[in-house]
């Protein structure tokens, strides 16, 4: 028996680390090769790991919560040709032992992992020792931990399910940290997220409960100014080192202005019952969106980034929207914005935005963006000097809409009013875009039926 060590793979976009979310496996249990085995969160995404190796996990190098560097140790896996015979299933005939024992022995990966190379025809040939073996399907065995396999909570064997035969639908490790300190079993809980998902907030009113309530006081002789400290990590660490690294290079410069939103209110409702039809109606967010990318058509030089002494213009928009989950603000991109209409658009961003805050979304969603939008007056507030979304030249932001008094054929009335800002990098344009661009969005909030022209 022969032992390899899986490492923490380079997962792309300039990651140098990773940190472990949940194991899917347990020291002494068989895996075969790509079968997951740990759960991490990067700056990105969660993700599942699956091991390029067959074998039996002889070591797990690390706890929940640690943060692990790219190239560091994730797990030991002993490799046993007996012990890969006995994770499939060959239907109890026992015909294709020797087929499945070759194919869990091979060192080499289906999944393509940064580090862990392919190798040609594998599947190939596990496809045709499983149609060789008397017509026996081998399947690879669950990703699930021998300690838990007979669990209530996880599917059994055969593959078939009842309800509530299944893991709690948690995605986000911040959720499964709170339910910790809670004292929350999450598999009594009922998620209110899409497809069951448990949120922030089914977690927060289940730790209300006075069953589980947890007694907060501090311990006799305790120091109660202790300060609290919290470690940055995921995307908030990620979005914290592009915000700075924002500052520290970009010349900066802000323009605002304000906008009457009457006649956009009055278009949204018209399209909005013209499409009742749809489940929701259409986002003021999706609507600035829409009237930014219309924007950068005409001041294209917004829409690209700075690479050495050349600047560099985007022939596409990809659109980021900022997002606030409970993990930290993240951004995904609508890329090829351009190529949208409105309701396109505005489904893409919901799903996006509903992806973000479930820990759905993929690396490519969260990366290539090249202009964002920041839609901050869902907090309530009015304006902000937004930071550009580095290594992009440009962030507009969007105010909330109040009544203000608003001066209209020489008279002073009651207006629904927004504030729209543009951050932008000086050394790509001067105030002429910056303020011709932005005047533009302002005017579209104003008069959207300018659209039907554009």
């Amino acid at each position: 028996m022969t032992g390899r060590e899986f490492c923490l793979p380079d997962l792309g976009e300039g990651l140098e680390d990773a940190e472990i979310v949940r194991w899917l496996v347990v020291e002494g249990d068989v895996v075969a090769v790509d079968q997951p085995v740990v759960e991490v969160v990067t700056a990105k995404a969660n993700v599942e790991l699956p091991s390029p190796f067959g074998g039996v996990i002889a070591r797990l190098h690390h706890a929940v919560g640690d943060v692990v560097p790219v190239g560091a140790p994730l797990v030991s896996v002993a490799e046993s040709a007996d012990a890969g015979a006995d994770a499939v299933v060959d239907g109890g005939t026992g015909a294709g032992s020797a087929a499945v024992a070759e194919l869990a022995a091979e060192a080499a990966s289906g999944s393509v992992l940064v580090g862990y190379g392919t190798r040609p025809g594998r599947r190939r040939r596990r496809r045709a020792a499983a149609e060789g073996a008397g017509g026996a399907t081998v399947m690879p065995p669950a990703a699930v931990p021998s300690a838990v396999a007979s669990s209530p909570l996880v599917p059994s064997a055969g593959g078939t399910s009842t309800a509530g035969a299944c893991r709690p639908a948690v995605l986000s490790p911040v959720v499964r940290r709170l339910a910790r300190d809670l004292g929350v079993d999450l598999s009594e809980l009922a998620g209110s997220g899409p497809d069951g998902v448990i949120t922030r907030s089914d977690v927060e009113r289940a730790g209300d409960l006075p069953e589980i309530a947890v007694d907060t006081r501090a311990a006799p002789g305790a120091a109660s100014d202790e300060p609290e400290r919290i470690v940055m990590r995921g995307a908030h660490r990620q979005m914290a080192e592009r915000l700075a690294r924002s500052r520290r290079e970009i010349p900066e410069a802000t323009v605002w202005v304000d906008a009457d939103a009457s006649g956009l209110l009055e278009a949204k409702g018209a399209i909005d019952l013209a499409n009742s039809e749809r489940a929701t109606g259409v986002g003021l967010t999706s609507w600035l969106a829409r009237f930014c990318v219309l924007g950068l058509k005409t001041w294209p030089l917004l829409n690209s980034r700075i690479e050495g002494d050349e600047i560099v213009v985007s022939r596409r928009v990809n659109l980021g929207i900022a997002v606030q989950t409970d993990g930290g603000l993240v951004v995904p991109v609508v890329h090829h914005a351009e190529q949208l209409a409105l309701l396109e658009l505005d489904d893409e961003i919901r799903r996006l935005a509903s992806a973000a805050r479930y820990g759905g979304l993929t690396r490519g969603e969260l990366t290539g963006g090249t202009f964002t939008l920041n839609n901050y007056g869902v907090f309530g507030v009015d304006g902000s000097a937004a930071i550009i979304n580095f290594p992009e030249v440009a962030i507009v932001g969007v105010g909330r809409v109040v009544d203000r008094p608003w001066v209209v054929e020489g008279e002073v009335r009651a207006r629904p009013v927004t504030e729209l800002t543009l951050a932008f990098d000086h050394r790509v344009c001067d105030g002429a875009v910056a303020g011709g661009f932005l005047r533009f969005v302002a005017d579209c909030v104003e008069h959207p039926v300018r659209l039907l022209a554009l």
